[in-house]
């Protein structure tokens, strides 16, 4: 606990040893005589111990025209019940609501505490090499691209870079929710928030600390919060409503019944004092803090729950839409595939196959896209840049250069069509690559992709949770696709998408889904326009791209397919306990009103159906917070 937190469980204890002697005296189940004046003055000091803090709130709420919320009803309800004579009850209620305060606080901040530890991933500083060799520790926000930094045995990688020197093993569990360390060396990029486990390493920043990937993650999960839902809308309105009109249920609880009654003749004072106590009881149970607070903690439990797995939401509006997704459209490569494209023949080519790869390569050697480094790991021998010139880059085709002066094409069928080429017809399974050299035919090449591990095991996950329909949207051929699809069990397939095909694709299936929640799944770098366009927009493996965290509404901090299943079962958790929540307090309380304007319920009941609500609630909402591993 916290020392706000400490201090106001210190005053419960002192208040609760103050109170228990009096009430058994008031009671007379100690056999003590006192004067009426000194049990009101003996029960005021606990009541005053443990609820200043209440009235102060209350009287501040009034001075400001705020006046309806939990402190008003408190100090409106114990302060009649006083005022009445119902010492006891009065005070007993003040001291439980502190009890139910200061446990919905500690759930909070436990809460916010164990996210705050999941999410732990800000560097405090960079080791800079100094010229006598020493390691200077500077913020990192005072580091500019492209400096070497050290990052020493146990130390968390402050930005994101490219390893120059050392070879190690890096904890990702923070950004990822992998638990198993990965190897890396020479070459490779490592980013902000993982942690070095084993050698030093010499690292060449390519981003600026507030690009950095913890940076960014960060900000994402911060801002999160912002992004209301529906439901916890609803409830800040249904609040600003329930309140008065409670209020003034109250007042014509304690004022009509008795002015009706005033005709019978009967005892007055009896009366109204009957009816007072029964619109302070009322008050009591008509607090809505079980709704108010449980509500928001179980969005924000969810968030942090599907951050501590990699899952990143950006908001609780995301979260409620994602639970109603009921089909799911895939890219192909990168999502389904893991990009990791190999040259497995050349078909059909007068040249030779080595000249053909080298041609190829050479004038792919442009693009960083998984095809053109499959061709430049086939060619095997280093690409000289200084050969290429004139490189034309066709959305959807393929990619034209002059290479050693030789005008060389690489494409699929439509880039041979657009050229004026006659190409022959691959019936092999696999990407195929035509190529055109002087503009004549000189072959195809035939790539393949291979599936992810759990890609099979994702549908599968998707298919259980009821999601009735999978598509897969890809620019390759249709007998690629229509393979991959069978594979990994996609109930559907468009093929041959340019870029923009694959918007009107989205845009035909939202149509078709009748308003139902579609998510799409990309790489989050070539899919920003579908992503966005989408109910939900899914980025997965795009851990740092620019691109996926402004235009997707969930990004997969990994590259593992069963995320999503995942993601959707958080979700569905999440608004189900919110149901549950709402449905809970609001029957109980619905049930316990009846009974308090009847007569039949008192302030103990009152203040159990308050605080005994609001504890169940809390720890209800809590639960979101702990996600199992698939």
């Amino acid at each position: 606990m916290n020392t706000k937190q400490k201090k106001l469980l210190i005053r419960i204890i002192v208040a609760a040893i103050l109170f228990v002697p009096v009430y058994l005296i008031s009671e007379g189940i100690v056999d003590v005589s006192l004067p009426k004046w000194a049990v009101f003055g003996l029960f005021l000091i606990p009541y005053l111990t443990v609820g200043w803090d209440i009235l102060r709130k209350a009287a501040l709420g009034m001075k400001n025209r705020k006046v309806f919320d939990e402190c008003f009803l408190m100090t409106v309800a114990t302060v009649g019940a006083i005022a009445l004579g119902e010492y006891g009850e009065g005070v007993a209620v003040m001291l439980l609501y502190q009890v139910g305060e200061l446990f919905q606080s500690v759930a909070v901040g436990r809460s916010r505490r164990s996210i705050s530890e999941l999410m732990d991933i800000r560097p405090d500083y960079a080791n800079i090499e100094a010229d006598d060799g020493s390691l200077e520790k500077v913020d990192p926000d005072e580091v500019d691209v492209g400096t070497i930094i050290v990052i020493q045995p146990g130390e968390r990688v402050p930005i994101d870079g490219v390893i120059v020197d050392g070879v190690s093993s890096l904890d990702t569990a923070a950004l990822t929710g992998e638990s198993r360390p990965s190897a890396v060396g020479v070459d490779d990029t490592v980013l902000s928030g993982s942690i070095n486990l084993s050698g030093v390493l010499r690292v060449r920043t390519t981003a600026a600390f507030e690009e950095s990937t913890a940076s960014k993650i960060l900000d994402l999960v911060e801002n999160a919060a912002a992004r209301k839902s529906k439901s916890e809308n609803f409830i800040s309105k249904f609040a600003r409503v329930y309140t008065p009109i409670v209020c003034y249920s109250a007042l014509a609880l304690a004022v009509l019944p008795p002015l009706v009654l005033l005709v019978t003749g009967a005892d007055m004072a009896g009366v109204w004092r009957d009816w007072l106590l029964r619109a302070c009881t009322f008050l009591v149970i008509s607090c809505p803090c079980a709704v108010v607070i449980s509500v928001p903690l179980s969005f924000f439990a969810g968030l942090g729950g599907a951050s501590s797995r990699g899952i990143l939401i950006k908001g609780s509006n995301y979260l409620e839409t994602l639970a109603g997704v009921t089909t799911v459209a895939f890219d192909k490569t990168g999502t389904i595939t893991k990009g990791n494209f190999e040259v497995t023949a050349v078909h059909h080519s007068p040249l030779d196959d080595a000249r053909l790869l080298e041609l190829a390569a050479h004038a792919e050697c442009p693009s960083s896209h998984p095809i053109s480094l499959s061709l430049q790991r086939a060619y095997a021998k280093p690409v000289d840049r200084e050969r290429v010139s004139e490189v034309q880059e066709i959305s959807g085709h393929g990619i034209t250069a002059r290479v050693d002066g030789h005008a060389v094409a690489v494409g699929n069928d439509r880039l041979m069509n657009r050229l004026g080429v006659e190409f022959v017809p691959c019936h092999h399974v696999g990407t195929i690559l035509h190529v055109a050299v002087d503009g004549a035919y000189a072959g195809h090449i035939v790539i393949r992709d291979q599936l992810k591990e759990h890609a099979r095991e994702a549908m599968a996950a998707l298919k259980k949770m009821g999601v009735r329909r999978t598509v897969m949207l890809t620019g390759d051929r249709k007998e690629v696709a229509e393979q991959v699809a069978s594979e990994v069990g996609i109930t559907d397939y468009k093929a041959e998408l340019l870029p923009q095909d694959k918007v009107a694709a989205v845009e035909a299936l939202i149509a078709e889904n009748g308003g139902k929640g579609l998510a799409f799944v990309g790489d989050g770098i070539n899919d920003a326009p579908v992503l966005s366009r989408a109910d939900i927009g899914i980025a997965m493996g795009a851990l740092g791209s620019d691109a996926a965290i402004e235009a997707a509404d969930v990004v997969l901090m990994d590259d593992d397919p069963l995320k999503i299943a995942q993601a959707i079962g958080i979700s569905r958790k999440c608004l189900r306990i919110v149901k549950e929540n709402i449905v809970f307090a609001l029957g109980v309380k619905a049930v316990c009103l009846i009974l308090s304007a009847l007569g039949l319920a008192n302030m103990w009941l009152a203040i159990g159906a308050d605080v005994g609500v609001m504890i169940l609630a809390v720890l209800n909402a809590i639960r979101c917070l702990f996600v199992k591993k698939i």
